[in-house]
């Protein structure tokens, strides 16, 4: 497995593990408090990594990790939430689903990338086969669950793109980026879950085991691993990946409470998957074309193959040039270096033959063809 398929793996298991919020909330946690559900699952998950990592933000970074929490903390969960309440019948989710289009517009301004046509054409079609799954007959659209929903979408589309803009200070790992931004973000909707909601719910043994999975895994875990991937792979790539948070949603819902899916769904869970699947075909044909290397730096030599650290003779001489002349047959074969006889000082004067060292084989006029007595008896290091 290359390096870029596993960082895609990795991405992927943070809207899995977001998938399972519904599921989570409304089998084991308190109703009607979605401001304090997100309190308490961002805050405990950043102050046990801030914790762990011990590592606090300096300099820009304080007023840069604030913006990052609320974009992608802060401002989306109680906007998500009150989009839910707002809009009957997983409208929220496709508003969520249309992240791609804006993240792909927003690298565009802010980074000067530009998307992949293959990813482009997931952007569009994730949020149709999204729609497909959740939409329900005779669902209602509320103006203000749709800017709440879009508010939400565009402010962490915004912070995964800075996310990638302002990387993280030097020295400094994931986890503690990350534990930055759920600090930061928890803090901001305290207050409101305060004014709005009142005192925190009482939390009986049900309820801690869903905060736990929520604060652990679907948010210390699942953020690390969102940012891990956006700081490696192209932004609109790790945007599509979104898809998969409601279509996990919506294949819980089939496996653990009996939920149906209609044909009509089915076709929109296909189309989604799809999706996302094209979505990251250019990562893929990248990690395994031979042009991949050559793009990404990897030096490479005249034959085409990955040039390595160290010479070997099971790689002979390099090709010649176009339109140099051919090396001749014995130039093409490793010519072992003749010992050289160097003056003994001892009293008896006589001579001894020695190995000779790198640099005179580097720079010796028996090197034909690039090849060396180092390279006939092993290796080289340059």
């Amino acid at each position: 497995m290359s390096r870029r398929t596993a960082d895609l793996l990795a991405t992927a298991a943070a809207p899995a593990a977001w998938g399972t919020t519904y599921l989570v909330t409304s089998e084991l946690l308190p109703p009607d408090r979605p401001l304090w559900s997100g309190v308490l699952r961002a805050l405990p998950a950043g102050l046990l990594l801030l914790a762990l990592t011990r590592r606090r933000p300096h300099g820009d970074w304080w007023w840069r990790a604030a913006l990052l929490g609320a974009l992608n903390i802060g401002a989306f969960f109680p906007l998500l939430f009150y989009a839910a309440y707002r809009l009957p019948g997983g409208t929220a989710a496709v508003l969520g689903a249309a992240q791609p289009l804006l993240v792909a517009g927003l690298t565009v301004l802010a980074l000067g990338e530009r998307s992949r046509p293959p990813a482009l054409l997931a952007a569009f079609a994730a949020p149709l086969g999204v729609a497909l799954v959740v939409l329900r007959p005779g669902a209602g659209v509320d103006p203000l669950g749709v800017a709440a929903g879009l508010t939400g979408t565009a402010a962490m589309a915004a912070g995964l793109v800075l996310t990638r803009r302002w990387g993280r200070p030097a020295g400094v790992g994931t986890l503690a980026a990350t534990s930055w931004q759920l600090t930061a973000g928890g803090l901001l909707i305290a207050p409101l879950a305060v004014a709005v909601e009142g005192p925190p719910p009482p939390v009986d043994g049900p309820a801690l085991l869903g905060y736990a999975w929520l604060g652990l895994v679907g948010t210390a875990l699942a953020y690390a691993l969102w940012f891990r991937g956006a700081a490696r792979l192209p932004l609109t790539q790790v945007s599509v990946l979104g898809a998969l948070s409601p279509l996990t949603a919506a294949a819980l819902g089939w496996l653990a409470l009996g939920q149906s899916l209609s044909p009509t769904q089915l076709t929109g869970f296909a189309v989604a998957v799809a999706a996302t699947i094209v979505g990251q075909l250019p990562t893929l044909s990248r990690s395994a074309t031979p042009g991949a290397a050559r793009r990404a730096g990897t030096p490479r030599t005249a034959s085409g193959q990955p040039a390595s650290r160290r010479c070997s003779p099971a790689a002979g001489p390099p090709a010649p040039r176009p339109g140099a002349a051919p090396l001749p047959a014995a130039a093409s074969r490793p010519v072992p270096a003749e010992p050289r006889a160097v003056p003994d000082r001892s009293p008896v004067g006589s001579s001894r033959p020695v190995a000779p060292d790198s640099s005179w084989v580097v720079n010796s006029p028996r090197t034909a063809g690039g090849s060396s007595w180092a390279a006939a008896a092993g290796s080289v290091n340059r």
